[in-house]
């Protein structure tokens, strides 16, 4: 006699995943919690497991969204529950998201696209380790046609030779240059270091018509312009 089949028992996340699918198609990003967000990339990636309290460990361990997803890959892989390619695809999103709001204000008026500026530049320093010199090169219609990071140092140090800086924007043919970099302790104010440097690559540019038009420090703790602060 023919056993009846039996019928093989959908997982309880799965009903989980359908409601929480329709909720963002519906009512869109906003109506739904960080760990539920992430929550929803972790479904692609891991298609057979609950991922629910794996963003909710994910999102305690490293304190929010973006010092998750900023987070180097050597310390997303210590994290029991992501696999090397769920490490990979997360960084993925990370540069793919950053490339856009790149492409935002690439070939654009920076002074008039301030706004978004800033917050690429959070986006892509905020949350590093090390420090970063970087500079935004612009042309004559105050246009970003590079941006470069010039220098990388330890963890509170990177060095910048004004005239490197010049050079390069000669190289590049840019009459306007934008310097940034970021405070890995989370403090923006800048130093008297950051203030003497920045001095320097002024009276540099100046003697070839390069202009500064601000320095910005970017840090956990928020923004410094100098240009806002009378330091320029």
């Amino acid at each position: 006699m023919t056993q009846p089949e039996k019928k093989t028992e959908e997982p309880h996340y799965t009903g989980h995943r359908q409601r929480l699918r329709a909720r963002f198609a519906e009512s869109g990003p906003d109506a739904l919690a960080d760990y539920e967000l992430l929550e929803l990339v972790l479904f692609t990636l891991i298609p057979r497991r609950d991922v629910k309290p794996l963003a909710k460990s994910l999102l305690a361990h490293f304190g929010s969204l973006p010092a998750l997803m900023n987070a180097p890959e050597a310390e997303l892989e210590k994290i029991s529950g992501l696999s090397e390619s769920s490490v990979t695809s997360l960084k993925a999103i990370t540069a793919l998201a950053q490339r856009a709001m790149k492409q935002e204000i690439m070939k654009k008026p920076i002074l008039s696209n301030w706004t978004r500026l800033i917050d690429y530049c959070r986006a892509t320093m905020e949350h590093e380790k090390k420090e970063h010199f970087r500079i935004l090169f612009l042309n004559k219609k105050n246009e970003l046609i590079a941006d470069e990071i010039q220098q990388s140092g330890t963890v509170d140090h990177t060095p910048a030779y004004p005239r490197e800086v010049v050079k390069r924007a000669l190289e590049l043919g840019a009459t306007a240059i934008i310097l940034m970099h970021n405070h890995p302790s989370g403090d923006p104010k800048p130093s008297q270091s950051d203030i003497d440097m920045t001095n320097a690559i002024v009276r540099a540019g100046e003697a070839l018509n390069i202009r500064v038009h601000d320095h910005i420090i970017v840090a956990r703790g928020g923004i410094s312009s100098f240009r806002t602060m009378g330091l320029i």
